[in-house]
């Protein structure tokens, strides 16, 4: 019955049994529809990507079908999101000779204006979503804001990358919302220094900030392939340099070498930036920077910070 939507009938199988009793383990399965572990194991990842199946808030570690009428229309939805891919493929194919202008920035002005568009682009969305967001702890409204957004993209079951800065990490409601996303499947990672605000989806455009150091409301819409495979390198760059959210960074103690936060400190002091422009870029307090300074620099048993930053470079630290 299924079979139209993507669904082959031993996944229908599995999925009609667990909605007719949510307690079935996979033995069970095997045993009611004559299958080895392994087929029904893998039929269980199927439904899972396809966001027909949910962790278990009551039993975690074991899933469970989502109601029929909200599977089926999550199956309706990932059909017509690929026809309409398969459309902007065909019209990129026939149009990119004819039109000069085929791959012209999207601009859009106003914060209502980048919701509105933002909503539509990742509802079109397939297969991927990778995010960065710079500036340290994000307001609570903006962390609201968020929530029903990155809930349904990851009901839909698509895979999901965020790179924040590690100073989100020094607060609560930054941390709990983390952990909330990491519940749905997020994977998140942290860095001292992250590029500017971005979101790619599926690869195939981006979604960037205005002006980035005017922090102009408003967005661009990239899908210039040159750009778009830079932007895309740069996030993998970063996303492999980051660190897992749940990974520490204790204080180093008194001998030992710096912390990746406090080696961004010391590179952009090195270059005569003030203790603002650091906290600034660190989405840190200035006392914080001040703080991190102090403990460097009786580390390095220096009386200033010029004498900290000879130090540091003779150590191999810059």
């Amino acid at each position: 019955m299924l079979d139209p939507l993507g669904i082959d009938s031993f996944c229908e199988d599995i999925y009609l049994a667990m909605i007719a009793d949510p307690s079935l383990a996979v033995s069970d399965l095997a045993e009611r529809l004559g299958r080895p572990d392994t087929e029904i194991r893998a039929g269980l990842d199927r439904l899972a990507r396809l966001a027909l199946l949910r962790p278990s808030r009551d039993e975690p570690g074991t899933l469970r079908a989502v109601h029929p009428a909200r599977g089926l229309s999550i199956l309706i939805r990932r059909q017509q999101q690929e026809l309409e891919r398969k459309r902007r493929q065909v019209d990129a194919l026939v149009g990119r000779e004819q039109d000069s202008g085929a791959w012209t920035i999207e601009r859009l002005e106003g914060l209502d204006a980048v919701q509105s568009r933002l909503e539509e682009l990742t509802a079109q969305a397939t297969r991927e979503v990778m995010t960065i967001v710079p500036g340290g702890p994000q307001p609570a409204d903006v962390l609201e804001a968020a929530r029903p957004l990155d809930a349904e993209i990851a009901m839909r079951g698509l895979t999901l990358r965020s790179l924040y800065q590690d100073s989100m990490r020094s607060d609560k409601a930054n941390m709990d919302y983390a952990s909330w996303l990491t519940g749905l499947g997020v994977q998140i990672r942290t860095a001292p220094l992250v590029p500017p605000r971005m979101i790619l989806l599926d690869r195939e455009l981006a979604v960037t900030q205005l002006d980035p150091v005017q922090r102009r409301p408003g967005a661009s819409v990239v899908r210039h392939p040159g750009v778009l495979n830079s932007l895309i390198a740069l996030f993998e760059q970063s996303w492999d340099a980051a660190r897992p959210l749940w990974a520490g960074d204790e204080p180093a103690p008194e001998g030992a070498g710096p912390t990746e936060n406090e080696r961004a400190l010391l590179r952009m002091l090195s270059r005569g930036l003030t203790d603002e422009a650091v906290a600034s870029r660190l989405g840190v307090s200035v006392r914080t920077v001040q703080r991190r300074m102090e403990s460097l620099m009786t580390r390095l048993g220096a009386a200033s910070r010029f004498e900290a930053g000879v130090k540091a470079a003779a150590h191999g630290w810059l």
